[in-house]
């Protein structure tokens, strides 16, 4: 790791003093100094518009022309997050190592320099910024986790609300296909008897027989009762699938059947498996071994499955996106399998045959807010989030194995 370090003094050998005593941390790539000869000048390489990779620590001279060190310090304290600054001052002139302090300097160096006092104060600084750097990035997880639980839990209210109101009506449409297909039945029979008993009807009657079609609608309208019934089972299933992919009343851990949770998601998804305009249809491969029912955040796991698979109709529609299908046989796959390892551990691997991903990318898949897809179309938090649901909350692992060109695996492990 590179630290990148400003150096403010008017001594105009200060840069090829530091150059040359700290010049074996200079050759690693451990410090990459920058210097100016007064504080405005440093002041404005530190705002500098465009700039890619801030300081992490200033180390500033007291006494300089046109901006001196005290006023360096005050002008960046009104910046949103300061580097930590060391000031240098003369061991006899405590009143200006007072004043620095307290305008914000996080230590001191009397001059003469001792590069020795230096080195451990430059070390000691940047294991202060490390150890900052650290709990923001903890806090920004926490805040991220936060948010994310607050959005699931009232998606998981709103679904588990749609879902009942669904199912009321859907439920009194189901229940009354069987008596309006029985109350059909008995008036067409009715029909049927006048047909036999009155064979020549009025010219009326006969002309409304035709004008309806009358023999056609008898024929027909079972079987429009049979797409009824297949409809509202549809919808049944629906409901029962957005039921268990919240799982509004399942907050805690308990023994769930995993199958039945990810069925569930997989129907929620069905819709994106579909032809579109760009692509052929995805076929979906379930190899479901045997698994005992499982002890877990039921709507958490829930969601890392919604999470991994829909990720996976991401990469396979890139490589459409991209023109960059090269499948020998054009078709697009992704296997879901389930097993048992040793028995100890619940093996949950979702597999594509996408495009793949890098080895530089998949060290950072994991991280908060990272993305490789265009902006609008991902925040960059659903692998962070589902690696917290399963490492941090099941004590499980969460893995990804691929090879450009080829695919991907991301393989969950939960502890039985």
């Amino acid at each position: 790791m590179t630290y990148y370090i400003l150096v403010v003094d008017d001594e105009p050998d200060i840069e090829a003093l530091i150059s040359q005593k700290f010049r074996r941390e200079i050759r690693k790539d451990e410090y990459l100094f920058t210097f100016a000869s007064n504080g405005k000048e440093a002041y404005q390489k530190i705002v500098e518009p465009g700039r890619s990779v801030g300081f992490d620590m200033v180390l500033t001279d007291i006494n300089m022309p046109v901006m001196d060190g005290l006023e360096l310090l005050s002008e960046l304290a009104k910046l949103k997050q300061p580097p930590k600054t060391v000031v240098v001052s003369a061991y006899s002139d405590m009143n200006n190592i007072r004043c620095a302090m307290n305008r914000g300097a996080f230590d001191f160096v009397t001059k003469p320099i001792s590069f020795q006092d230096l080195t451990l104060t430059i070390r000691k600084t940047l294991k202060a910024v490390d150890r900052e750097r650290l709990v923001q990035t903890q806090l920004a997880q926490a805040k991220v986790q936060l948010v994310q639980s607050e959005k699931m839990s009232a998606l998981g209210q709103m679904v588990a609300g749609v879902a009942h109101e669904i199912n009321n009506p859907v439920n009194f449409i189901y229940g009354n296909l069987s008596p309006a297909r029985s109350y059909v039945k008995d008036l067409l029979e009715l029909i049927r008897l006048y047909q036999n008993n009155y064979p020549q009807p009025t010219d009326d009657i006969q002309d409304c027989m035709e004008e309806i079609d009358l023999d056609f609608l008898q024929q027909d309208l079972f079987k429009l009762f049979d797409s009824l019934s297949v409809g509202a089972e549809r919808i049944r299933e629906l409901v029962l699938s957005l039921r268990n992919f919240s799982r509004l009343d399942e907050s805690e851990r308990k023994k769930v059947d995993v199958h039945e949770g990810i069925d569930s998601t997989l129907l929620i998804l069905g819709s994106r498996l579909k032809a579109t305009e760009e692509r052929p249809a995805i076929e979906l491969v379930c190899e479901y071994g045997e698994l005992p029912m499982v002890e877990c955040y039921p709507s958490q796991l829930n969601q890392v499955v919604m999470n991994l698979v829909a990720n996976a109709i991401d990469a396979i529609d890139e490589c459409y996106q991209l023109g960059t299908v090269e499948k020998a046989d054009g078709s697009n796959v992704i296997r879901l399998s389930t097993a048992v390892l040793n028995d100890r551990w619940v093996r949950i691997a979702i597999a594509d045959n996408g495009p793949g991903i890098s080895e530089e990318t998949r060290s950072k898949l994991f991280d908060p807010f990272f993305t490789t897809k265009p902006v609008c179309k991902g925040t960059g938090l659903g692998l962070s989030i589902s690696y917290h649901i399963i490492v941090v909350k099941h004590r499980g692992r969460l893995m990804c194995e691929s090879v450009l060109g080829e695919g991907t695996t991301f393989v969950v492990e939960l502890p039985m």
